[in-house]
């Protein structure tokens, strides 16, 4: 039988001291900060009492940083996946501030419902939802966790809601190390609930896509 429940977790804080946002530039790793809250992601998946059978994260250093206390807690070898990356943009490697000041930047803001400065939500939900299918046909049983970034989970968010994918980055309901919990029913992905377990107050959030 497939999985029975998969887990989208966010990575952990990222050491980025200029504040840039990073995307898939290399060399952008978790802070010791990150790394607290990825532990208590995990322990917080190990505390619902279930089964995880099956660990896949991102290629990037972050996410896969983030799925270490995973990998030991529930004695599982991560497997990469490219296609639960972060979103390709225009901006990596900037301060936002400063880019959009420039009136030569804004030309990438023609169309913010595709959006025009990067990945289109479109494709980045359909790499998604079979980023996450094939992982839950691939487990015998169990539950699912796939470590990944906050556009790829909020924008797959809102297409299991039924919601537009259009949104306002500021009002991501997809904090560092939270937990989005699906399950499939009738071949349809249902969201099951939605957890911050991890402490983040005072932490710095600006480098996602």
């Amino acid at each position: 039988m497939p999985a029975e429940r998969l887990h989208l977790v966010r990575h952990g804080e990222v050491h980025n001291p200029h504040r840039v946002l990073y995307g898939r530039l290399p060399g952008f790793s978790l802070s010791d900060a990150g790394r607290r809250m990825a532990r208590e992601a995990a322990e917080y998946v190990k505390g619902l009492d279930r089964p995880v059978t099956a660990l896949v994260c991102s290629p990037l250093e972050r996410a896969q940083e983030s799925a270490e206390p995973f990998a030991e807690i529930f004695g599982l070898k991560p497997v990469i996946d490219d296609r639960v990356i972060e979103p390709t943009n225009v901006f990596e490697g900037r301060r936002m501030v400063r880019a959009l000041a420039n009136p030569w930047n804004w030309r990438h803001l023609r169309k913010p419902a595709l959006p025009s400065w990067g990945e289109a939500y479109a494709d980045v939900i359909g790499r998604m939802n079979h980023a996450m299918t094939d992982a839950w046909e691939s487990a015998d049983s169990g539950d699912v966790v796939i470590v990944s970034h906050q556009l790829p989970i909020w924008v797959t968010h809102l297409a299991v809601a039924g919601l537009p994918s259009r949104h306002d980055p500021r009002e991501r309901r997809c904090a560092l190390s939270s937990v989005t919990t699906f399950e499939m029913r009738d071949g349809t992905w249902a969201e099951r609930s939605y957890a911050e377990p991890a402490s983040t107050a005072g932490s710095v959030d600006v480098g996602a896509v």
